[in-house]
């Protein structure tokens, strides 16, 4: 899962790991190192300016982790006397991040109702590209402030608009023509004052935003990267999910097909270079509301 890919083997690997219903472990081949490495360690870095925040024996929660990279960041940072807690409601997700470090503790549950005991309290709390698609934002937000200690901080990174990150425009633009319009998900909490205001609103106090952009770079097949947007805009769409499993592998091809002029145009020496932007926020709980009292 971690060893060095080629166009040819990315290729082969993912007809291989569609058919057999991996999409988490492509999630972590194609998309950690490139994307969700470098914003993670951008979040990290802004929620430990305080040192206190990330010392070596702290207690770290990673909300909504995915295969869990910000987890494996932090011990990076932290080493084995750190305490690091990671949960997602993905099983799959979960299977992949236990494979690739089996030392940190994941828990399967949701982010509004964290898997945490009544006593555990954790000095840094990340969620890295989790928050827009909570059905319940302020509920998970208040979750983590109870369960962040006195003093400690939060950390949330969004992604901003749409129109703010480069090539998943344009893909987005091209999907359109056969989805007709795409609400992505990924982009849908993109505005920093409401992402600010949110946190205010679930009680945290010194809250700053920065608004963040960055060049990332895919060393990827151009197809395998406009075949992952394309599954996962028709999977944001009414008339995706109401596809046949046949209609909506035809549909992606068609849009695959249409993307590559688009994605040849950010193409430089094998790599595909583009702009990506994001809110980051940190925050911080300095006391716990219960009930409605102090």
């Amino acid at each position: 899962m971690t060893s060095p890919t080629t166009p040819s083997t990315v290729a082969s690997d993912w007809m291989l790991s569609m058919a057999r219903g991996n999409f988490p472990e492509l999630y972590e081949r194609l998309l950690v190192e490139p994307l969700f490495r470098p914003w993670g360690n951008a979040l990290l870095d802004r929620v430990s300016l305080d040192r206190e925040s990330l010392a070596p024996a702290s207690r770290v929660l990673d909300v909504a982790c995915g295969t869990g990279i910000i987890a494996r960041l932090a011990r990076e940072r932290l080493g084995d006397q750190a305490h690091i807690v990671a949960i997602d409601r993905s099983p799959a997700m979960l299977a992949v991040a236990r494979a690739v470090e089996p030392a940190i503790d994941w828990r399967e549950g949701d982010a509004a109702e964290p898997p945490v005991q009544n006593d555990e309290r954790f000095d840094v709390i990340v969620c890295h590209q989790g928050l827009q698609f909570f059905p319940d934002k302020m509920a998970a937000m208040r979750a983590m402030r109870r369960v962040l200690a006195p003093g400690g901080r939060v950390g949330i990174g969004v992604w901003r608009s749409l129109e703010e990150n480069g090539l998943f425009y344009d893909l987005g633009m091209v999907a359109e023509r056969y989805l007709g319009p795409i609400d992505d998900a990924r982009h849908s909490f993109a505005d920093a004052d409401a992402l600010a205001q949110l946190l205010v609103d679930a009680g945290f106090t010194d809250v700053h935003v920065d608004r963040v952009s960055r060049e990332t770079r895919f060393a990827l097949d151009p197809a395998v990267l406009a075949r992952l947007n394309a599954m996962a805009v028709i999977g944001m769409t009414a008339t995706g999910k109401a596809m046949a499993d046949a209609e909506r592998a035809e549909m992606v091809d068609t849009i695959v097909s249409a993307s590559l002029p688009e994605v040849a145009r950010y193409g430089r020496g094998g790599v595909l270079a583009f702009r990506t932007s994001a809110n980051i926020a940190v925050a911080r709980g300095d006391y716990l509301e219960r009930d409605g009292g102090w």
